[in-house]
């Protein structure tokens, strides 16, 4: 479970919904019987890409995703990342897949 919000963290990230019931809209995914929805109740995650413009809820849901499913987040600003962000978090994935306890 998520902990407690950094006070000093922006105001969007505190404000950031903790649970998939706190998720406002987005029905067409997380609505009951719908891709999403299905894959948290069934506790079996599946490949998916979340598209869309800024504020959407993307990043909550990949976040929701990842707590639900024991694995691991690597956040990568599209606009500040670039190739070597990426190969990096290939890397750590590729470390965690391996490890003791692989996520």
């Amino acid at each position: 479970m998520a902990t407690a919000p950094n006070t000093h963290a922006p105001l969007a990230e505190r404000l950031r919904p903790r649970t998939l019931g706190e998720v406002i809209g987005q029905q067409h995914l997380l609505g009951e019987g719908m891709a999403l929805r299905l894959a948290f109740e069934s506790g079996q995650p599946h490949s998916c890409i979340l598209w869309g413009p800024p504020g959407v809820g993307k990043t909550t849901i990949a976040r929701l995703m990842a707590d639900s499913f024991d694995a691991q987040f690597i956040t990568i600003s599209a606009v500040l990342g670039g190739v070597k962000d990426i190969r990096e978090a290939v890397e750590q994935a590729q470390a965690a897949r391996d490890g003791l306890h692989p996520q």
